[in-house]
């Protein structure tokens, strides 16, 4: 891997809105977040898809126009998994209208949480995910819909979204249709604190997405950020960078830095814009002058 990331290949940016911009409208997002510095955003339909196709069109001619690259997150209520054919058919049909409304406004990726074991055994929730997404695939494709489904790593223990599993479901599905979001606060509390503590961790996550998908998959990376608390069944919410939860952000910016990865870096901190600065900074202080 050559060495030597230049800043224009990391992007940041916050999840949704920034909590600092006192105009409500949608159109006044793109310019604002270039005059604070960042160059990303993930556009938050999480608890519904609620956007025209006018209103999505304009907004992403306008993140274009200020260099703002632009995800979506899908809705929290999907449950691609489950047993009831209800329940995963109104999954697949939330999942089905955020991949439009991205397509839309022109988002590279539709950020997905898979679903959850229930009563299930791993190994069967994860077929179902991928027999379904399967499905969806087919149907993005015969409406011409481009964006890629992004299931991202999940946070607590009863939902499908191991590293593992994100990988499974893409390398299953296609990298040209599908390719992880890699939640590194979901990865520590799933973990119990466990990973990512180091440089060591962080660039082996990184290597195992590359080896198993492909360089596609890690060009960009798409990547969540903050310090997370965790229990027993892993997350329970998160906290601000500097909080001294963990993980530590220094060390993803040390592996971005020295090997070159692309990446695109959303903060999902309380503080949204403000932390996604602050990574931002972090990475310029340890990239070569």
């Amino acid at each position: 891997m050559a060495g030597g990331v230049s800043l224009d290949r990391v992007r940041f940016g916050p999840a949704g809105r920034p909590l600092s911009l006192k105009s409500k409208k949608l159109e006044d997002i793109p310019p604002y977040l270039k005059q604070l510095g960042l160059n990303a955003m993930e556009y938050e339909a999480v608890r519904r898809v609620n956007i025209s196709e006018e209103k999505a069109v304009n907004f992403g001619n306008l993140a274009r126009e200020y260099g703002i690259l632009l995800s979506l997150h899908a809705p929290y209520a999907l449950n691609l998994a489950a047993s009831k054919e209800e329940t995963y058919k109104g999954s697949l049909e939330r999942l089905f209208r955020a991949a439009e409304a991205a397509d839309w406004m022109g988002a590279y990726r539709v950020v997905f949480h898979p679903g959850y074991y229930r009563d299930l055994e791993p190994n069967v929730a994860l077929r179902n995910v991928i027999e379904r997404l399967g499905i969806l695939v087919e149907k993005l494709v015969s409406k011409g819909i481009r964006t890629v489904l992004s299931p991202e790593t999940t946070g607590k223990v009863k939902q499908v979204g191991s590293l593992e599993e994100v990988v499974e479901i893409s390398r299953s599905i296609g990298v040209k249709y599908c390719i992880p979001t890699i939640d590194f606060a979901h990865i520590y509390a799933r973990s119990r604190g466990e990973r990512p503590l180091n440089v060591n961790d962080y660039l082996d996550i990184l290597e195992y997405i590359e080896k198993e998908l492909g360089r596609e998959a890690v060009n960009p990376v798409h990547i969540h950020f903050s310090e997370i608390e965790f229990g027993e069944g892993g997350e329970v919410r998160h906290h601000p960078i500097g909080s001294g939860y963990g993980p530590d952000f220094t060390p993803l910016a040390k592996v971005l830095v020295e090997t070159g990865y692309s990446a695109v870096i959303i903060s999902e901190s309380p503080l949204l814009e403000e932390d996604a600065l602050k990574m931002k900074k972090s990475l310029q202080e340890i990239a070569p002058k």
